[in-house]
């Protein structure tokens, strides 16, 4: 049968801890194990990272029987797991994202060094669910795409001649299921596949399932801890155990120990509490982290665990700010799929490392992991960087189904809970999202909804009573969770961005516990604009600021600039300005979330600038800076940063002698900008002044080349170790001939190297002037022993995309002379032939 459970992996090695009929934790370090022989195994060979060997059949196959002999009648492909079968199609802009099962197969072979010990698979997280055979005998299944499981095969592989392999497989299945969560309203994809780490893992007759430390501590108090255990056991193994027990403060050394000699137990046991005078704390600034390490003794060998855990005190005064440690905190977040080019959900570990840390690098100190569980590395690094976050359950836009559905929901409430509850980071457990949308199952039954909510509320508190429970977005249901958030959208679903600080004030009192959790805009990367938003002068205001209904379509409703804007980085970086900067200003407001820190793949977005890709991050889907991560950095990074506004912004337009504003984004309180080498003097920073706090220029640039220049007061230590001015400089293109009506497309050879080249595509009037407004979808082709690098899901990355300003680009690979093309409704085709390189 599967069993929940979660691992921690670093360096190497790994704890395990297994469940039977209850979800399990393990957020642990595999130190040794200890065979009764008196051999010490190290982690690598009890703990093995099953990356390798596997192959891969996408569509379904009648038995388990052609899973293990259908190499005639199937073709199988060899992959890597972490391994997502939507990588490719997930944004593909012509057909929809395969839902269906893919296969996958390998061979182990098993040599558990415990006698009576257990063999165990663990999954960190299967799309959508999946079922796992050892050759053709079902070992068991498990649903939910985003929790840890495990499934014991010792029973299995004890059947296996010794010397002989097993046939793993492992069948995952994204198709459609209303009685799993999420809903397939949900504006996300639902990837399919082995998309999280695989482990094989021996543990002893007797071994530790959870392993937890619950702290309490006020300001200025001693911190209680007390660490509980449970206990693996299925085969009612009984015997005398030794259990030592330490923990390690930030600096390594060693606070608390204590040996044991237990009986074995059940349920959940409290091993030890001790109190820890004068604490480390752990806040994002400083996020110290102590250690606990158990370890557990039978007659079957020894097993040794350990996790991380924090030391903290949490308040949201009523309908004010949030305190960490006794002091106010204003939580600055994002928020984050677990999403990428190339990969889609299975990011490598070093990914995700670049990722989290660019968002530490932007000051934020809280993160919403939207709209599911999120892998273990993904908690651990938001520990180690500092990141506060709202961690939720799958609820999304699901309204109340069968019993089947709900006790599915808390299945996966309980298994969130249980193996991420050791994580300092973690503030408060999400109940859902959005459970007010229009025609989700049994959504005009509010009681219901009222009541499955408030269940899960119930049921959060009681698997750990400290932490709040948060949700976002249902306000007839307003009242049940601890911490909740309206939808405001001002300046982007409805209203103007200048109506944001009086929806705040609004909302404040409707709640004891308010933040305001996903705002932002859509921007297309290197898409930028000379002058505002032609849709602004028609927007309606005093008529609220939420997303009404299925406002992120491109039809009906009333004007918004969602629908009838550019989509420029531009308006997105003004707007993102204005809501920093009111925040900043108001001093009962707990914190905020904006939505999103990375592009990523939507079924429901098919028309937009990329096709099926929700576009509103502050880095695009290949991690690549959009200009309002740095208005963020501006206001929340504590290092000193600039930031001239357009380093993608090739060519700049106007009339001769028209000045053009220049932005300059920088927390440093005073930045001198220069024009072709020519001050224009320097002007302080003024948080209270728009846009860009004060640092904003009107240009009049020559026509042809130029470049500016900005040197900021702020100091930076340079590689010598010598401090120097931090300085930021662009050079750009200003055209002041008027473009006419578009009538043709150029395709041109940007850059090209061994087997690979990228082009680039212009829109052009009659007489071959640049149309830098042109927004027109382009559809790029290829013939020839070739391949274009499309479905990325980025502006760079996908054979049908919208221009921005009157370019776009794509990169291909060939292994000979390839023909290139690129259309348009109403002009005329460019062709390109690429020679070999």
């Amino acid at each position: 049968m599967p069993l929940s459970r979660r691992s921690f992996l670093q360096g190497g090695a790994a704890a395990y801890a297994v469940g039977t009929s209850t979800p399990t934790l393990l957020a642990s370090v595999l130190q040794a194990v200890t065979s009764n022989s008196g051999n010490t195994q190290s982690g690598p060979s009890i703990v093995t990272r099953l990356d390798t060997g596997w192959e891969f059949f996408r569509g379904p196959l009648d038995a388990p029987w052609e899973i293990a002999h259908s190499q005639d009648i199937a073709v199988w492909q060899p992959v890597t797991v972490p391994h997502c079968f939507n990588h490719y199609d997930a944004c593909d802009p012509e057909t929809p994202a395969y839902r269906g099962q893919g296969c996958y197969r390998k061979h182990l072979r098993i040599a558990n060094p415990f006698p009576q010990g257990r063999t165990l698979l663990h999954f960190q997280g299967v799309g959508q669910q999946a079922a796992v055979y050892l050759g053709e005998a079902l070992v068991g299944k498990h649903i939910g795409g985003y929790d840890e499981f495990v499934m014991d095969i010792t029973e299995g592989a004890q059947h296996t001649p010794a010397g002989t392999d097993l046939q793993l497989a492992v069948v995952c299945d994204n198709s459609p299921d209303t009685e799993r969560m999420p809903s397939d309203l949900s504006d996300f994809t639902l990837y399919g596949g082995l998309y999280r780490a695989v482990h094989l893992v021996y543990v002893p007759a007797i071994s530790l399932e959870a392993l937890h430390t619950t702290v309490s501590y006020s300001p200025g108090s001693v911190a209680k801890v007390a660490i509980t255990a449970r206990l693996y056991t299925p085969a009612a193994t009984q015997g005398d155990l030794q259990l030592n027990l330490s923990v390690t403060d930030p600096s390594g050394r060693k606070v608390f120990q204590q040996t044991l000699h237990p009986q074995t137990w059940q349920g959940e046991k409290e091993l030890a509490a001790f109190e820890l005078k004068a604490p480390l704390l752990w806040s994002p600034d400083q996020p110290h982290l102590y250690h606990c390490e158990a370890s557990l003794t039978c007659s079957d060998g020894t097993s040794a665990v350990a996790h991380a855990f924090g030391v903290r005190h949490t308040r949201f005064e009523e309908h004010g700010p949030f305190f960490l440690n006794g002091e106010r905190l204003l939580l600055r977040g994002t928020q984050r799929h677990e999403d990428h080019a190339g990969y889609a959900a299975a990011m490598p570990d070093d990914l995700i490392r670049q990722e989290l840390q660019l968002v530490k690098d932007m000051g934020a100190n809280f993160i919403r992991l939207a709209h599911y569980q999120q892998s273990s590395l993904v908690l651990d690094l938001c520990d180690q960087l500092g990141l506060l976050v709202w961690e939720e359950v799958p609820w999304c836009r699901s309204g109340v189904g069968t019993k089947l559905f709900q006790e599915r929901g808390r299945t996966q409430l309980r298994n969130m809970i249980d193996q991420h509850r050791n994580h300092p980071s973690v503030l408060m457990w999400g109940l859902g999202n959005e459970d007010d949308w229009p025609g989700e199952v049994n959504g005009q039954d509010k009681e219901a909804i009222r009541h499955f909510m408030q269940e899960l509320h119930e049921l959060s508190h009681q698997l750990d009573p400290t932490r709040m429970t948060a949700y976002r977005r249902c306000d007839f249901a307003r009242d049940i969770p601890d911490v909740y958030s309206p939808s405001i959208w001002a300046g982007w679903y409805s209203g103007s961005y200048t109506e944001y600080r009086a929806s705040l004030d609004k909302a404040r009192m409707t709640v004891p516990h308010f933040m305001h959790i996903e705002w932002g805009a859509d921007s297309h990367a290197g898409r930028h604009a000379e002058d505002p938003d032609p849709v602004l002068a028609r927007i309606l205001t005093g008529k609220g600021t939420a997303e009404k209904g299925l406002d992120y379509k491109f039809t009906g409703g009333d004007t918004r600039v969602s629908r009838d804007g550019e989509w420029s980085e531009t308006y997105a970086c003004d707007l993102f300005d204005w809501y920093l900067k009111t925040q900043e200003e108001i001093p009962w407001l707990s914190g905020s979330a904006q939505w999103i820190f990375k592009d990523f793949t939507t079924p429901l977005r098919v028309e937009n600038p990329v096709p099926r890709v929700n576009q509103k991050g502050l880095i695009t889907r290949d991690m690549q800076p959009k200009e309002g991560y740095f208005v963020f950095q501006s206001y929340w990074s504590k290092k000193p940063m600039l930031r001239i506004y357009g380093h993608n912004w090739p060519i700049r337009w106007g009339k001769a002698g028209q000045e053009r504003l220049v932005r300059i984004y920088s927390n440093c309180s005073s930045v001198e900008l220069f024009l072709n080498g020519v001050s224009l003097g320097t002007k302080k920073r003024n948080p209270q002044e728009f846009p860009a706090a004060g640092l904003h220029w009107n240009v009049a640039f020559r026509e042809g080349k130029n470049e500016l220049r900005a040197v900021s007061d702020g100091k930076i230590a340079g590689p010598s170790g010598k401090p120097f001015p931090l300085a930021d400089e662009v050079a750009f293109t200003y055209q002041t001939t008027q473009w006419g009506a578009p009538k043709a497309l150029a395709l041109s050879l940007k850059h090209q190297a061994l087997g690979s080249a990228t082009i680039e595509a212009q829109m052009l009037d009659a007489a071959g002037v640049r149309c830098l407004d042109s927004r027109a979808v382009v559809r790029f082709s290829l013939a020839g022993n070739g391949k274009l690098i499309d479905n990325l899901g980025t502006p760079t990355g996908s054979r049908i995309v919208q221009l921005y300003n009157g370019r776009a680009e794509i990169s291909l690979s060939l292994k000979d002379v390839v023909e290139t093309s690129v259309d348009s409704d109403g002009v005329s085709t460019a062709f390109l032939r690429i020679p070999r390189s």
